[in-house]
C-alpha cells in the first residue's frame, strides 16, 4: 500500500501521522489500549490488516500495549538505530506504519520471551 504523505494526512489524524508515519511515540500510560482486556483482533489503524490477537496481549507493565507475538506475516522488522541505541522496529507489513519495537530477553512469562511494545494510536480494536 503505497500512498502520498498528503493522502496519508487526509486518511489519519495528525496524531497517527506523527506516530505512524514519522515513527513517533505517544506518551506511556496514554494510549487507549495499554489496559485494553476485550477479546478480538488489533488492526493497523493505516490501513486496517489484522496485526495481533488478543490471546497474545499481556500486561507488561511498560505503559504501552504489549504483544508476545503476532498474526503471521502481519510484521515487517527492521533494526532502528535511532537515539544512539540499536532497537528492533516493528511495522505493519502491508503498509509500513510505524507500531513500535519489540523487545527479546527481558524474562516474561510468556511463550516467546518477546515484548512487542506497540503505541496504541497505531492500533484499531475489531470486538470478536
Amino acid at each position: 500500500m503505497s500512498l502520498s504523505d498528503e493522502e496519508w494526512r487526509v486518511k489519519l489524524t495528525p496524531q497517527q501521522f506523527r506516530v505512524l508515519r514519522q515513527k513517533g511515540t505517544e506518551s506511556p500510560g496514554t494510549g487507549e489500549y495499554n489496559k485494553h482486556k476485550e477479546k478480538g483482533v488489533y488492526l493497523c489503524a493505516g490501513c486496517e490488516t489484522p496485526l495481533y490477537t488478543s490471546e497474545t496481549k499481556f500486561d507488561s507493565g511498560c505503559g504501552w500495549p504489549a504483544f508476545f507475538d503476532a498474526i503471521p506475516g502481519a510484521l515487517k522488522i527492521e533494526e532502528d538505530f535511532s537515539f544512539g541505541m540499536v532497537r528492533t522496529e516493528i511495522m505493519c507489513a502491508k503498509c509500513g506504519g510505524h507500531l513500535g519495537h519489540v523487545f527479546k530477553g527481558e524474562g516474561y512469562p510468556t511463550p516467546t520471551d518477546e515484548r512487542h511494545c506497540v503505541n496504541s494510536i497505531s492500533l484499531k480494536f475489531q470486538p470478536k
